[in-house]
């Protein structure tokens, strides 16, 4: 538990003033934090990023979280994003040629699934921080509720459990309370940042739908059969342990900001 709150303390002091500061800075931290996601994915199906299909799945990853305000760069080349993308795919997938089957058909949709999969997560991080510093805490705060009243409560009263056949320590009582804690901070949000009062409610599916990413990252780990994604968080694992549920909060509140 030492260990882990030390972790905390000192990745939120490097993380925090960066998102903070925004512009340059922060677009770089969302690139570095979601090519060791894409690497941690890669690990987990044995494909090393060093080879040419790891490559070509960081590059599409890159291509994926190009942020929309330099979106002239691309102008400049005549590409769009979803054209360099669909480039990338092309490429992977002739790589099964070139290899004579060694990197297979599975193993691209693999590559790509995990490239979308955590860049339109940390894409929409960038978008968030773009429409407002206030939503990017929103969102964080939502999330590190859900997290530890669902600890906590499902500590002292869990008796159901909610999916031990993905997650055999999480129990109803603990989502519920984790749902609840999300609400009690929305609320928190409203009074004292003046924002709109559907986000009371929105909280409510944000929660939800961090516990499921949450459950889709413990999936992954159960079927390749790892404890954590990675280790460069000592005492919380990789960086997929600690950002699973923001990579489903993130593109869902995006969407639901466009209607507040």
């Amino acid at each position: 538990m030492k260990e882990r709150i030390i972790t905390g303390v000192v990745a939120a002091a490097l993380f925090l003033p960066i998102v903070v500061y925004g512009g340059l800075p922060f677009v770089l931290l969302t690139y570095f934090l979601a090519t060791i996601g894409l690497y941690e994915l890669l690990k987990m199906k044995k494909i090393n990023i060093f080879s040419a299909n790891g490559l070509l799945s960081i590059l599409f990853l890159w291509v994926i979280l190009f942020p929309k305000q330099y979106s002239d760069t691309f102008a400049s080349l005549t590409y769009t994003k979803t054209e360099l993308a669909i480039v990338f795919i092309l490429l992977l997938l002739a790589y099964t040629v070139i290899t004579k089957n060694q990197f297979t058909f599975e193993d691209v949709g693999f590559s790509i699934l995990s490239a979308i999969y955590v860049g339109v997560g940390f894409y929409f991080f960038m978008e968030i921080r773009e429409a407002g510093l206030v939503f990017v805490f929103y969102s964080l705060f939502i999330i590190w509720a859900t997290d530890s009243g669902a600890y906590f409560i499902g500590k002292s009263l869990g008796k159901h459990k909610l999916w031990p056949e993905i997650s055999p320590n999480k129990t109803v009582e603990g989502s519920l309370g984790g749902v609840v804690c999300a609400v009690i901070v929305a609320g928190l949000f409203v009074f004292f940042a003046k924002l709109n009062v559907s986000l009371v409610v929105i909280a409510i599916v944000l929660s939800i739908f961090g516990q499921i990413g949450d459950l889709v990252q413990s999936a992954f780990k159960r079927h390749f059969n790892v404890k954590d994604s990675g280790n460069i968080l000592p005492g919380h694992g990789g960086i997929l342990d600690r950002f699973d549920s923001l990579i489903f909060v993130w593109p869902l509140f995006h969407l639901f900001h466009l209607w507040v």
